[in-house]
């Protein structure tokens, strides 16, 4: 955790190691030299990319201002295993006298903060409210987030393979070009956010619900629905090897798209419309024993 007596004491400590002044800091950082004798007195304290420029120039990485119980040492841990860009953040593990020192920034309120570029986030998220925050470009394989309030966040071009968002919420949020394979989303809301160009190959949305969502030029293979309410969305393009299992759904539209090998088990599919669309036999079969409106989609051996 982040605490602003802790911090203020460690740049003071880090800066005057390298025997520099409050006003000579505040020239590096192009800020004033008051807003440094703010952070020193724990009055305030630095947003994350000031923080990491910070550690470039005391030559510290982003552990040695944790309050974590492993990481209270007062020396500098050296920035030799951890980058940090002033517009981007990087993270490891940093291990020093056999100790592997850990940041987590759980728990918190994240406001208009630009993480983008940023490695290795994990677990560090979890339980925090988070608005119009940027994650642009990110390596997010294996995000963990747990109890997360989303809204307006932007995604996009990021790797979030084999994560795993659960009880959460996210609205408004910019997915667009993303990676989300294998990625299971589980008793989350996920509502009004774009997923146009989203690699969802073998993502799984279980108990939760799915609205409003964007999903042009999405790929959708192995993806599977389970349990979920499905509203305002329209599917297009190839639907292959996928699953809609006990979903509740109201205006769901396929639209121009290809359906193959796909299951569906739902006592009634009739909220759902089906526009210049193609199915192989298997598909075919699951919708008509779904008592689905068949007037739009043509039976085609794939």
């Amino acid at each position: 955790m982040l605490n602003t007596k802790i911090i203020g004491n460690r740049i003071t400590e880090a800066r005057k190691k390298i025997n520099i002044s409050q006003a000579q800091l505040a020239e590096q950082l192009f800020i004033s030299s008051q807003a440094v004798g703010k952070w020193e007195r724990g009055e305030s304290m630095p947003d994350i990319i000031t923080l990491n420029r910070l550690g470039e120039i005391l030559g510290v990485d982003l552990n040695y201002f944790s309050a974590h119980p492993e990481s209270t040492s007062s020396e500098p841990v050296k920035n030799s295993e951890a980058s940090f860009d002033q517009g981007s953040a990087q993270t490891t593990e940093t291990v020093q006298a056999g100790k592997t020192l850990k940041w987590d920034m759980s728990r918190g309120n994240w406001v208009d903060a630009d993480f983008s570029g940023l490695k290795n986030l994990n677990e560090k998220f979890s339980s925090s409210n988070m608005l119009r925050c940027k994650f642009i470009g990110s390596d997010l394989s294996g995000l963990l987030l747990s109890g997360n309030n989303i809204n307006g966040c932007d995604f996009s071009e990021s790797d979030l393979n084999g994560s795993h968002i659960k009880g959460s919420h996210l609205q408004n949020d910019q997915f667009t070009d993303c990676s989300l394979g294998d990625t299971e989303f589980s008793g989350s809301h996920v509502l009004g956010c774009d997923f146009s160009g989203t690699d969802l190959t073998g993502v799984v949305f279980k108990s939760g619900g799915f609205e409003k969502n964007t999903l042009s030029n999405a790929v959708w293979n192995r993806s599977s629905f389970n349990s979920m309410y499905l509203a305002d969305l329209v599917f297009e393009g190839n639907i292959e090897n996928c699953s809609f299992e006990n979903c509740a759904f109201k205006r769901v539209t396929f639209q121009n798209a290809t359906l193959t090998n796909t299951f569906f088990k739902n006592k009634s599919l009739k909220q759902i419309k089906f526009i210049d669309c193609q199915a192989d036999r298997l598909t075919y079969e699951f919708l008509k024993n779904g008592k689905a409106d068949m007037s739009g989609i043509k039976l085609v051996m794939l």
